[in-house]
């Protein structure tokens, strides 16, 4: 993936989480997880299928309770609201199944979080922006979500989630399954979003996916965040062994 000029963030936490614990039909899938996204920052969660990646970013968007510990954006706690509340507040969401309504036109999948979020900024401008940030879609305008291959599907839903106008944006393995020519395309955009000043948190199960203008890295293992740090660095024996080898 190409490099890109440095890049700074702020440094203040748009998203803090804070010793979070996650119990699933009494199962423990979080373990006192705690990190940190600032604005105009991609931070990766990286960990094998079954880590815990997607209950986290799930428990962040509302659809699941956490037994304990806080989850704030810009220092209000999402704690106990409800997901379209969430959503209002700035959160976008791109899951990993790259949901799109079949029956609707792409236009229409971009346009939807125009319909359901007021921002500051006009919905022309934020459906603009979408297409900006993902051009190969303007051609695809008209097509029915039914009828896109997976990689339009990946880059639909990350554009739909851009048009809420977020403050942050969560990105679940935005590369999986997908051809080594398309995945340049997804990156490129995600590229853009950080740029663009958004808050990114991205996990994914492959390091080698993990773009190389990533601003932190965090593994996740067994529901627990075993390392921080830069994206390439020397990884320790324990992280090795997560991701499969270094990048």
């Amino acid at each position: 993936m190409s490099a890109l000029p440095p890049h700074t963030a702020n440094s203040a936490p748009l998203l803090s989480i804070d010793q979070l614990v996650v119990d699933i039909e009494s199962s423990r899938i979080l373990r006192a997880v705690s990190l940190e996204v600032a604005a105009g920052q991609l931070i990766c969660l990286v960990g094998r299928n079954g880590a815990g990646k997607t209950t986290l970013l799930r428990t962040i968007m509302g659809f699941i309770a956490p037994q304990s510990g806080a989850i704030a954006l810009e220092g209000t706690s999402l704690g106990g609201l409800r997901t379209n509340r969430i959503a209002q507040l700035g959160v976008g969401y791109a899951p990993e199944e790259s949901q799109v309504f079949g029956d609707l036109t792409v236009a229409e999948n971009i346009e939807l979080p125009t319909w359901t979020r007021p921002a500051g900024r006009a919905a022309k401008t934020r459906v603009d922006l979408a297409y900006d940030v993902f051009p190969k879609l303007r051609q695809y305008m008209a097509r029915g979500g039914n009828q896109l291959s997976g990689g339009e599907r990946k880059m639909v839903s990350v554009a739909r989630a851009l048009a809420l106008d977020p403050k942050l944006l969560l990105l679940d393995e935005p590369f999986e399954g997908l051809s080594p020519a398309v995945i340049p395309s997804i990156s490129d955009g995600i590229a853009s979003i950080r740029r663009l000043g958004h808050g990114v948190l991205m996990a994914e199960s492959n390091i080698h996916h993990v773009p190389d203008y990533a601003d932190r890295l965090y593994v996740l293992e067994r529901g627990e965040i075993i390392w921080s740090g830069s994206p390439g660095a020397d990884y320790p024996p324990e992280v090795v062994r997560v991701i499969g080898g270094q990048a």
